[in-house]
């Protein structure tokens, strides 16, 4: 394994280990050195698998005493649904948490992002970035976008301003005749890179979930697409599927 993902694989070992009750809540963990010899890794290697978990809250170090287990964080369950779209910022149920966002205007959709919205590249959107956090940690960060040939001179241009802030695309498109009927999401287990690590506040090489996300006016028409990144270790996904009579 590269050495740069060996204290990735010590930390999912000594993870499991703590899970599975090896050493209870309130236990001091062997040294560096034994794990090191365990696993046939480096002690700088040990070092930085149990930073990970000290930071995820598993563990928890005590100057000149040592490394010992303590009861692990509960992570963050973010509900995904569609019954809460309107209840958060861009659809989400923000219960507990806060989030900050950031709109630029007429900027040119890249070639990725335009092929989502069926758009040309290079034509004009609205991007707005937003950093979701639960206990003053980033959990989630999204980046949307939406074509301005839609909402250019509405008074929902901008996604956070205007009588319409907060309310989610769904609202928002229905204020200016745009009826959204649906969503696509795509799931898929990524690791962070150096961007979205510093962003997150998480380690390179950490597990993420990567969403990609595109809602749909009832003609068929993309309206908004959006690349949303959950870091693992603070957050639990979980889709609400309701059903109808």
């Amino acid at each position: 394994m590269p050495r740069d993902t060996a204290y990735l694989r010590v930390a999912d070992a000594l993870r499991e280990r703590i899970l599975a009750g090896e050493w209870p809540v309130g236990a001091r963990l062997p040294s560096r050195a034994r794990f090191a010899g365990e696993y046939e890794v480096g002690q700088s290697v040990t070092q930085r698998a149990m930073e990970l978990l000290i930071i995820e809250g598993f563990l928890e170090g005590r100057a000149g005493s040592g490394t010992y287990v303590r009861v692990p964080r509960r992570r963050l369950r973010v509900l995904r649904s569609r019954l809460r779209r309107l209840s958060g910022p861009n659809g989400r149920d923000t219960d507990g948490a806060s989030w900050e966002s950031h709109s630029k205007a007429r900027t040119p959709a890249p070639e990725r992002i335009a092929e989502r919205l069926a758009i040309d590249p290079g034509d004009l959107c609205v991007v707005t970035r937003y950093e979701f956090l639960s206990e003053g940690r980033p959990v989630e960060i999204c980046a949307s976008w939406e074509p301005m040939a839609l909402t250019d001179r509405t008074p929902v241009v901008l996604p956070e301003t205007g009588p319409f802030k907060g309310m989610g695309v769904v609202a928002r498109m229905r204020s200016i005749g745009v009826n959204v009927t649906s969503a696509v999401e795509v799931p898929r287990p990524s690791r962070a890179d150096q961007t979205r690590a510093n962003l997150l506040g998480i380690s390179v090489g950490d597990l993420v979930t990567e969403i990609e996300r595109t809602y749909y006016a009832e003609d068929g028409r993309p309206v908004e697409t959006a690349d949303i990144v959950v870091a693992d270790r603070r957050a639990e996904i979980a889709y609400e599927i309701t059903f109808e009579d």
